[in-house]
């Protein structure tokens, strides 16, 4: 079996898959943390693969920029494929100043102003929630494996927010107890799809900007330099 956008047959993905947003990230992921691993999707280089960690199965997926492109193939690996665990990492922008580039956030629920749910589901929803679950997981082994996380509110855009031509109106449009640490660009659609499909999802990011600082992560600093919030999430589906 296989969809328009994943030539993956049944059985080719596991229960629990772990998705960057960077085809070339989710490569280096199977490449230097899993062990037997086998490419099972390749359609629009949008790599999948599945390996073992410590010997489990776990499979790494990338998913794109944005709430269409995660929406579908988050969407698809629910329904099609019958992954019940998907863990997204991925890079935040800062809006905190006691955030550090690197620091790793993990979210408790996402505002966004965009309209994906209105027309996947007819549903007018703006504030989505990660599963407890998985979230109680990555706590859990953070701690474990002595590495610091902040936890707290995010927010999802549908563009780039260093372009924005004025931050401050999206901020204000925030819900005003919302108080959101960090943003990115993908964590409402896969939260929304878990929710209508009864499956679970979560979102750990890295920063590598802020509003408060100038310095940004390179480019092969978002690949490769993530290793810390890597490690956690493998640490965390090998735990489920």
């Amino acid at each position: 079996m296989s969809t328009p956008h994943n030539e993956a047959n049944m059985g080719d993905i596991a229960k629990t898959v772990i998705m960057p947003g960077d085809p070339l990230r989710a490569k280096y992921i199977a490449e230097n943390f899993l062990d037997d691993f086998r490419l099972v999707n390749s359609i629009r280089g949008m790599f999948a693969y599945t390996g073992k960690y410590k010997g489990k199965e776990i499979s790494i997926m990338a998913h794109g920029m944005g709430m269409p492109s995660v929406g579908i193939y988050s969407y698809e690996l629910y329904k099609f494929y019958n992954v019940q665990n998907i863990i997204r990492i991925g890079s935040c922008g800062a809006y905190k100043p006691e955030l550090k580039l690197f620091d790793i956030v993990l979210s408790n629920a996402v505002f966004s102003e965009s309209n994906y749910a209105l027309t996947l589901n007819n549903d007018n929803c703006h504030i989505a929630y990660p599963s407890s679950f998985l979230n109680e997981t990555i706590i859990n082994t953070s701690k474990n494996n002595d590495i610091t996380i902040t936890i707290g509110n995010t927010v999802c855009t549908d563009c780039f927010d260093i372009y924005m031509t004025d931050i401050n109106q999206f901020l204000s449009r925030i819900p005003k107890d919302f108080n959101p640490l960090a943003a990115e660009m993908e964590a409402f659609a896969l939260f929304y799809n878990a929710k209508l499909l009864n499956k679970n999802a979560c979102c750990l990011m890295s920063v590598v900007d802020s509003k408060y600082i100038t310095k940004v992560a390179t480019p092969t600093e978002r690949q490769t330099g993530l290793n810390k919030m890597i490690l956690l999430s493998l640490e965390s589906a090998y735990n489920l």
